[in-house]
């Protein structure tokens, strides 16, 4: 016999349960007429009456409610399943995983899960803090923060920061014997503290710009470092000039552990964004995510 057809099952059930086409085809949907051929053709394929019918009612034969307690548990299985993803939706719930490198981690993603994650308790979130490009679908991440200019066409792409600017940053000792730099090119007279991409392997060119002009220029000095916290650090030490995003240096610009140089030459660039994948099919866990990160000036 062929395989039964499932909507001819759901609407047999809906008849037998109601005794009455037009009470089974209000709920449903359809005309009564619709479903009298639907229950004629179920009782074609099995080769037996399913429902008795008059003028005044409708009721099932002894092989109908056979069939309807044998379909009984099981629709009722799948209509409580279908109620529990309901739920799902309005509770949101699940395991979303992001990268992202440190600066963003630190000044976006955490504050933001600060507020996020207490309000919704079945909502597991993994930061993996990389300051490599990683390709978040082989990966199996969810999302990625990059800066807005490095993202890929075919993603989505949500900001959740403003613009910013770098800034590169010395000691008050450090400059003590030194003449600051005024443009780019000075710097080759000073020490600067290298960072190093973990993917690309090689060092990072410093980029400036002014008045349409563009610079990138390969520093040299003692230190070499893969992280910006350590940077900022060895800059406070009096290692030499770091170059760095103006909102990680603020802080210590304005307590004067720091002095900045070369501003004129550090414009404002794309921020951070949230990036995944444009087919991606967003669970109320992860449309919530990218609401909390949302950039709102």
């Amino acid at each position: 016999m062929a395989r039964l057809n499932v909507n001819h099952l759901a609407t047999f059930r809906a008849v037998a349960q109601e005794r009455s086409f037009t009470r089974a085809a209000a709920q449903i949907g359809v005309s009564p007429s619709a479903l009298s051929h639907t229950i004629r053709a179920l009782e074609e394929q099995l080769g037996l009456r399913l429902l008795t019918r008059t003028t005044r009612s409708v009721v099932p034969t002894a092989a109908g409610d056979r069939l309807l307690g044998a379909l009984g548990p099981h629709f009722d299985g799948i209509e409580a399943e279908l109620a529990a993803l309901s739920a799902l939706r309005d509770k949101p719930a699940g395991s979303i995983r992001v990268t992202t490198g440190i600066h963003a981690a630190e000044m976006i993603v955490r504050p933001a899960l600060a507020k996020l994650l207490p309000a919704y308790p079945d909502i597991q979130v993994e930061i993996s803090v990389n300051a490599g490009f990683i390709d978040i679908v082989a990966e199996r991440f969810d999302a990625g923060v990059r800066l807005g200019e490095t993202i890929a066409r075919d993603m989505v792409a949500v900001r959740i920061g403003p613009d910013m600017r770098m800034a590169a940053v010395a000691s008050p000792a450090y400059f003590l014997n030194r003449k600051p730099p005024r443009t780019p090119r000075d710097l080759a007279r000073h020490s600067c503290i290298n960072l190093r991409f973990p993917t690309r392997g090689g060092l990072y060119a410093w980029e400036f710009e002014k008045a349409g002009q563009i610079l990138n220029v390969r520093v040299e000095g003692q230190l070499i470092v893969n992280e910006i916290g350590l940077a900022l650090q060895a800059a406070r030490d009096g290692l030499g000039v770091a170059y760095l995003p103006e909102d990680y240096a603020k802080a210590d610009i304005e307590a004067g552990r720091v002095t900045r140089v070369l501003e004129s030459w550090c414009p404002p660039f794309s921020g951070y964004h949230l990036y995944f994948p444009s087919r991606r099919q967003q669970s109320p866990a992860f449309a919530l995510l990218v609401e909390a990160l949302r950039y709102r000036p």
